[in-house]
């Protein structure tokens, strides 16, 4: 939160500053709803905003390389366009901490602010042991799963899950917020399992000694409308998510259904009805973190099968518990060792004779992202893939 989003946020920026100016002079549409919407690239803040304690020697460094990165944005084949045309002001990150003091009569009106604010909320606790990551006068106290990692302090919620109890859990306050989350997460167990979905038990670690602090009351600064963030019935029920016209799709164990062939990436086989042989292959592949090369050791297996599959015109579903990080990668080594770049699948011929760069990769992410908008592919995973395709292991394709 210190370096990361105040980058992407400048990139992004940078992004939409250039699309602004490269096509306000043709569109005459694009200019009238500048001017509707009282949005005038000239003023769209560009600059790189990050917090005190951030020195001004690494600033700097990363200044330097900002254009870069918008070059690679909008090489990646990111819908800018889209992004341009509901943004109305530029992003820009703002921080929060528990030692954050907010008067609520003293919050500007959001209408009078030039930015569209990106809060950054550090839920927690400064106390206990800490460190200090620099010397200057704006020295800061590391602060462990301040947001990432959310499998070692999430106790087994789900962003769905919170969402979808939301008001409950910030009412229960911090004495019993950790038994609140205990009995969600139970309860949704219990459902997924009398239904034949995986539903492992979850072991929550124990909590740090001491008593929580008292937190402030913030639902009248936030009270965010659920509604609109709550999934509706349709989303809830869709699972599958289909990639243009490849034949291949991404979602859910539970959901695999109406395909020609299942390759099911999660770590428990799931019932199919599949008479044909060949139709099935189940992977148990593990996240990085509990195996750093068990997506690496099972490529080889998962693009060997979609090639016989694809081959004959079937359809294919890659399916994983959640349908977010392992069915995505596998489907982007898929999708870069059998197709080529319009998305045409060739048997791996495109890619026997350009391999792989970094910048390729990225643009056949962006493209499964587009229609797979629940992915979320965590690096290690996504390393995995890039060493698989950098081996050598998947040029055997092009020769089929």
């Amino acid at each position: 939160m210190s370096k990361t989003i105040p980058i992407w946020t400048c990139v992004l920026n940078r992004a939409i500053f250039s699309y602004l100016n490269k096509f306000s002079n043709n569109d005459s549409s694009l200019v009238d709803r500048d001017s509707d919407t009282g949005r005038n690239s000239v003023d769209w803040d560009c600059s790189l905003h990050l917090p005190l304690w951030v020195s001004e020697t690494e600033k700097a460094a990363i200044e330097d390389r900002l254009e870069g990165w918008t070059k690679d944005l909008e090489a990646s084949g990111a819908d800018i366009a889209t992004l341009a045309s509901c943004l109305k002001k530029p992003l820009r990150p703002l921080w929060i901490s528990q030692r954050t003091v907010i008067w609520i009569n003293e919050v500007p009106d959001y209408d009078s602010w030039n930015f569209t604010p990106i809060i950054l909320v550090s839920s927690s606790s400064s106390n206990g042991v800490t460190q200090h990551r620099m010397t200057s006068e704006f020295s800061w106290n590391y602060i462990p799963g301040a947001g990432d990692d959310e499998e070692s302090w999430a106790r087994g919620l789900s962003p769905k899950l919170f969402w979808n109890h939301a008001y409950d859990l910030i009412s229960s306050g911090p004495d019993s917020c950790n038994q609140k989350v205990a009995d969600i997460v139970e309860k949704d167990r219990v459902y997924r399992a009398q239904r034949g979905q995986n539903a492992p038990h979850i072991t929550a670690k124990s909590s740090v000694s001491g008593s929580s602090p008292n937190l402030p009351c913030l639902e009248p600064l936030l009270r965010p409308d659920l509604s609109s963030l709550t999934m509706n019935s349709s989303e809830k029920d869709c699972g599958i998510f289909w990639l243009g016209s490849t034949n291949l799709a991404i979602g859910v164990a539970e959901h695999a259904s109406n395909v020609d062939c299942i390759l099911n990436c999660d770590q428990w086989p799931i019932s199919v009805h599949h008479q044909e042989a060949g139709a099935h292959l189940f992977l148990p592949i593990v996240n990085s973190k509990m195996d750093r090369f068990s997506l690496f050791d099972n490529l080889s297996s998962a693009v060997t099968f979609a090639n016989s599959n694809l081959t004959k015109g079937r359809t294919l579903l890659i399916c994983c518990h959640d349908g977010e990080d392992i069915s995505v990668c596998v489907c982007l080594a898929i999708l870069i060792s059998l197709f080529d770049d319009e998305g045409s699948f060739d048997g791996g011929k495109s890619f026997g004779k350009t391999g792989i760069t970094k910048c390729g990769m990225r643009r056949q992410l962006v493209y499964i992202c587009k229609f797979a908008i629940k992915a979320r592919p965590s690096r290690g995973n996504l390393k995995q893939v890039f060493s698989f395709l950098s081996s050598g292991k998947s040029t055997k394709f092009g020769d089929i």
